[in-house]
């Protein structure tokens, strides 16, 4: 059957372009990927229903200015960039099928500051270590799921979808390392693909809390007949659960007095369901920015720290760095310092002394 080309592309209604635009991305994106656009894409659809726009090749660059203007004062401005990049991408694709004509110049994409990019609502390594000791030293704690959760998380700053995604098998705690492997078929997809792939090393004191973990966890598999390292009771945990784990493991309280004036034993924010809501509990993405400031303060050079994390150079310095004053000036003190001891190698006196032995 032979399709009908007489119809205008510009007819389209904005939910149809909009759905034809993520069908066309899925080919070469991932699942969280299309998910975000999708809810993008989905306020400004709302948005053009409101006005009344019903066909697509009607918009105007100065609606698409005054939609900036209402999406501005209503979030913040690092959401407010990846909105309108969102839509940008959009407009391209609609002047590809011919709906419109040079419309994608007309989305302000803002240009914000790296500082305003970066969110400073990141694990501390005061508060990570302070977890850490606790939940090592405990008895009641020790290799408990929350426990080994943390250890993961923090000491390989993986994604939460790595995290979700690791098999029992992609764990060996004698050799101190973990596996993230790209498993798209059986549900378990990292971000960057094949790409996103990597063995990555932890501490001796983190290796025997995974290998005492393995007697604790649901001894389960998910649908896919797979044994889920981070399990829960009925298989493998939703990205939603795991994001749940992550506010309990982080809770101040099971360490030292709580910071926000409430008593443990009566405070709503205990409780699993209610744990995301307690101002200091944090999710895997806070965790996983502390953890990247901690290893670079540390002094590992950010390109070994892009590798562990599966990220650029350049996205660690603007989206996971939230280092201060004094730790930037420390680094760069111990970089001199290093430089200093690289430079000793290349003294032509040694050089000669070794050429004349």
């Amino acid at each position: 059957m032979s399709r009908d080309r007489s119809r205008d592309p510009g007819d389209l209604h904005p939910r149809e372009a909009v759905t034809r635009y993520l069908r066309r991305r899925r080919s070469d994106s991932t699942d969280a990927s299309v998910k975000s656009w999708k809810y993008r894409l989905k306020l400004f659809v709302e948005w053009c229903q409101g006005i009344g726009v019903d066909r697509i090749g009607d918009l105007r660059g100065y609606d698409l200015d005054e939609y900036y203007e209402l999406r501005s004062g209503a979030v913040a401005p690092a959401t407010l960039e990846g909105e309108m990049w969102t839509l940008q991408k959009f407009t391209e694709y609609l002047e590809q099928i011919g709906a419109v004509d040079d419309l994608s110049d007309s989305v302000r994409v803002p240009d914000i500051d790296a500082s305003e990019r970066a969110n400073s609502e990141s694990l501390s390594t005061e508060a990570a270590l302070s977890l850490l000791n606790y939940y090592r030293d405990s008895e009641l704690h020790r290799a408990t799921r929350q426990h080994t959760f943390l250890e993961l998380a923090w000491h390989t700053g993986a994604r939460q979808g790595g995290l979700r995604a690791l098999d029992v098998h992609d764990v060996y705690p004698s050799e101190g390392y973990v596996e993230f492997h790209h498993r798209p078929e059986t549900s378990t997809p990292l971000k960057n693909k094949q790409h996103g792939e990597r063995a990555v090393a932890v501490p001796d004191e983190t290796a025997s809390v995974l290998r005492e973990f393995l007697g604790n966890r649901y001894d389960v598999r998910d649908e896919h007949d797979r044994q889920p390292y981070l399990a829960s009771r009925y298989g493998r945990p939703t990205e939603n659960t795991i994001r749940t784990w992550s506010y309990v493991a982080t809770l101040p309280c099971l360490h030292s007095d709580c910071p926000h004036g409430k008593q443990r034993t009566s405070c709503e924010y205990t409780e699993f369901k209610h744990a995301s809501k307690c101002p200091s509990s944090r999710s895997p993405h806070r965790i996983r920015t502390g953890a990247v400031t901690w290893m670079l303060n540390a002094g590992i050079p950010p390109e070994v720290v892009a590798q562990r994390v599966n990220a650029s150079v350049q996205t660690i310095r603007d989206h996971y760095d939230w280092a201060t004053e004094s730790q930037r000036w420390s680094r760069y003190h111990d970089q001199m310092n290093s430089r200093r001891d690289h430079l000793q190698k290349l003294d032509l006196d040694d050089e000669l002394d070794f050429n004349t032995q």
